[in-house]
């Protein structure tokens, strides 16, 4: 599927680039190429497939979620590099 340059004009508007003409050739070619790529998905015989069929057999790897007891607050606060009270103490991020 090619593009034109006026609809990579408005991508890049919408994504609030600018471009200078050298590169909205570029870019027209490199999205072209792109949705080319796409389009010969469109080609594969997908009859039969679900369309939430997956091609390798994922099991939930995560571990059960075990109640146990944590680590004492000593015992964490020990490695900080800077503390108040109970708490870690950091840099404030806003003003």
């Amino acid at each position: 599927m090619a593009l034109t340059l006026e609809e990579v004009q408005h991508v890049a508007q919408l994504a609030r680039l600018h471009l200078e003409r050298d590169e909205l050739v570029k870019m027209q070619q490199q999205l072209s190429d792109i949705l080319g790529y796409v389009d010969m998905l469109q080609e594969v015989d997908v009859t039969g497939v679900p369309p939430t069929a997956q091609v390798t057999d994922v099991v939930n790897v995560v571990r059960p979620d075990v109640v146990q007891p944590s680590l004492p607050v000593e015992e964490v606060l020990a490695a900080a590099p800077n503390r108040e009270g109970d708490y870690f103490k950091v840099k404030p991020v806003f003003e």
